[in-house]
């Protein structure tokens, strides 16, 4: 401040023609000697500049500005109305409030942009669990308020806040030491002047704690003592930007024995410097002489490269003049009795500052301005650590708070099941649309996988294969029967059912290849109405052959004329008629309610099943009971023609296809319902050909079986009974 003021006064064009005269103060730094420095000033003062040539000591009373305080806790001049105060180091928030303190002012931030920036910062290296730990002073309190509230905004949560002060019992920064100690998190931020600082860094160092990123603020972030406590190295936090101060270093290096015993603290700077006694105050030592060189110090005095705190005083003192000059001054003079009232906080400008381990194993300093570039640059300079109450939550879970804990303590839970969360701590998942799946990492929606009985499935080609082969074998069969029909065994099973009946299965063994394929509108009303109309057609044909039967044997006893009522023309109109009756039965439901392709996503959640929908379950059923009907009522008119007297009775075989074709139909119903997927479509399938295949079995092999490797038995003696025959 002195050599500013020196500086001011040789200056033309700032405050011409007024000497700005000053006092030095020391507060010690102690609230109680602020106090009465502050009663000194404020006895007599009036806020207008003395209009003499020289400043005497009366006018001391008439200070119209202040230099300082340094702490928060000792700025007390504003109670006593001075006109204006310019602190150069006091940062509390608190002192912004113009109700409270309307003449106080200062060149340094306010620390309610230092504790935003701290939180952002801390925020930008992911720590989320942080520990904290203050000054039981007005610096720390509302430092840390302010701290804990920015914090808070990003999410981030503080494990413990300790507070205390330098002159506490040792018991109570024990006490925080300890926790300190037993902490999980591994960043601290102490928000701390340098005195409670050292206190609490020489009890941590009797018992170190796991290494701890410490955050600090710009009251000793800077500060060159504590580059001694290796458990510091890392540390990270802002400070007030170093600057250069031209003339200072030959200013304070212009110093003289004689100039510096007018002063105490000089004189005592110097006797410590040179070992030498000026007033002959230190006993034993030797006087000095004027020998000593002060140029050839290395000491803080003459070290010029850690202007930090000392630009702030320059610029205060600056300030003061400026703002005076601005009131009282024109062009070319100043008018020493006008007054002036006072202004606010500047902008805040930091530097960020590092401590890193030279190769010499000392800590020094890293700093660099805070644009945004360099601090995402900063993560390069030192490995960054990790504290986080939680580790982060993977896509696919979702966060779910810890009961008791803060909100940064949660656990990870996997999403439930058709839900993804695509982004790291997710609050909650989001359910996929309809057709969508979660993978099986739950962090993406997929298409669901369609489903169903393709043409190119293992399954579809083995009952395609049989599909063929039965229809085949149908044509094969009448292949032989046409070849060998005028033969006995042929002509007397009614031969033109037999063609017709033949024709049907293999029909109905075609129509099991209309439930392969995708499902479209066409091929669902075409597999159940064919299916229907083919079946029907099959056991009407079964059927009339039954009645044949039975009508062959009654006409034989005397008087009958049974045949008369059941000839060719009766058997093809009851076929006619049987299978008009399911056509008419399939165009109303194809009318009313048609089957339609479905997608349905209920049977599996994660796959979609392409099948047809019955439209119309009335309909389904009412096609498929009446084919029960028939084969029912065919099973119990052959049965009951199974004894009718003959070498050949095919009612015999046929009660034998209508069990099996019965018995396929019965277990078909719980299997359909109970299939999943494409298996649905190859039940029906499968029962389609087990009852084909009955039919073509039971009543055509044995047929073929004479007709191809018994010929002996294909006469007509031997189907009337009279001559002698083997057991098939």
């Amino acid at each position: 401040m002195e050599f500013t003021i020196h500086e001011i006064n040789n200056r033309t064009d700032l405050l011409p023609g007024i000497t700005l005269g000053y006092q030095i103060h020391d507060s010690c730094a102690a609230v109680p000697m602020s106090v009465k420095v502050a009663f000194q000033f404020a006895n007599g003062m009036e806020p207008f500049y003395n209009d003499t040539d020289s400043c005497s000591k009366s006018a001391a009373a008439a200070v119209p500005a202040v230099v300082g305080e340094t702490n928060s806790n000792n700025v007390f001049i504003p109670f006593f109305y001075i006109a204006l105060q310019v602190s150069h180091y006091a940062t509390c928030a608190c002192l912004s409030d113009k109700r409270q303190y309307p003449t106080f002012f200062r060149t340094i931030p306010s620390d309610h942009h230092q504790a935003a920036a701290l939180a952002r910062m801390v925020k930008h290296f992911g720590w989320t669990w942080i520990g904290a730990v203050r000054s039981d002073t007005d610096y720390g309190n509302y430092g840390m308020a302010s701290f804990l509230k920015a914090a808070q905004e990003e999410g981030i949560c503080v494990e413990y806040s300790e507070v205390f002060y330098r002159t506490d019992p040792l018991s109570k920064v024990e006490r925080v030491a300890n926790v300190i100690r037993r902490s999980t998190a591994r960043v601290l931020v102490a928000f701390i002047n340098a005195s409670e600082l050292k206190v609490l860094l020489e009890v941590l160092k009797r018992q170190p704690p796991p290494y701890i990123q410490w955050i600090g603020s710009e009251t000793w972030i800077t500060h060159p003592d504590f580059r001694k406590y290796n458990m510091c190295a890392g540390a990270i936090g802002f400070g007030i930007p170093r600057s250069v101060i031209p003339g200072l270093r030959e200013f304070l290096l212009d110093l003289s024995p004689v100039e510096a015993s007018k002063t105490a603290l000089l004189t005592e700077f110097w006797e410590s410097s040179f070992s030498c006694s000026l007033k002959g105050s230190l006993g034993g030592a030797r006087e000095c002489d004027g020998s000593e060189d002060i140029r050839a110090l290395q000491n803080p005095y003459t070290d010029m490269s850690q202007l930090r705190i000392t630009n702030m005083v320059y610029k205060a003192t600056y300030a003061i003049a400026h703002a005076i000059h601005g009131v009282i001054c024109n062009d070319t003079q100043c008018d020493k009795s006008a007054k002036f009232t006072p202004c606010g906080d500047p902008v805040a400008v930091y530097e960020l500052i590092n401590w890193q381990i030279k190769n010499d194993g000392l800590i020094d300093f890293f700093d660099s301005w805070t644009t945004q570039s360099e601090l995402l640059d900063l993560s390069f300079v030192f490995q960054v650590p990790r504290s986080v109450c939680s580790e982060s939550c993977p896509p696919g879970t979702r966060k779910a708070g810890q009961k008791g804990r803060p909100v940064c303590c949660y656990d990870c839970i996997p999403c439930a099941e058709g839900e993804i969360s695509n982004k790291t701590d997710a609050l909650n998942c989001a359910q996929c649309p309809p057709e969508f799946w979660p993978n099986t990492k739950q962090d993406s929606c997929l298409p669901k996988p369609v489903e169903f009985l393709s043409w190119d499935d293992t399954l579809s080609i083995i009952l395609t294969a049989f599909s063929i082969a039965g229809a085949f074998i149908a044509v094969s069969v009448a292949a032989v029967f046409y070849k060998h029909r005028i033969s006995p065994i042929v002509r007397a099973n009614n031969s033109e059912l037999s063609f017709l009946l033949l024709f049907s299965l293999a029909l109905c063994f075609l129509c099991s290849l209309t439930f392969i394929g995708r499902p479209s509108e066409w091929s669902c009303m075409l597999r159940h109405t064919a299916f229907g109309i083919t079946f029907v057609l099959c056991i009407s044909c079964v059927l009339g052959k039954t009645i044949v039967v039975l009508m062959a044997f009654r006409a034989t006893l005397p008087g009958s004329n049974a045949m008369k009522w059941f000839g060719p023309p009766q058997q093809r109109l009851s076929v006619l008629t049987f299978t008009l009756i399911q056509v008419l039965i399939c165009v109303i439901w194809l009318t009313i309610s048609p089957p339609f392709p479905l997608k349905n996503s209920k049977h599996y959640k994660e796959r979609i099943i392409l099948e047809c929908g019955l439209g119309s379950a009335i309909g389904f059923w009412a096609v498929l009971g009446y084919i029960g009907f028939l084969a029912l009522l065919c099973f119990i008119l052959a049965f009951l023609a199974r004894k009718l007297p003959d070498n050949f009775n095919e009612a015999k075989f046929i009660t034998f296809s209508m069990l099996i074709f019965c018995a396929v139909w019965v277990t078909f119903i719980p299997a359909y319902v109970s299939s999943p997927g494409k298996f649905t479509v190859a039940v029906e399938i499968f029962a389609i050909l087990a009852s084909s295949f009955g039919l073509v079995i039971c009543i055509f092999a044995p047929k073929c079986f004479i007709i191809m490797f018994r010929p002996e038995q294909n006469t007509k003696k031997h189907l009337m009974g009279k001559a002698p025959s083997n057991s098939l």
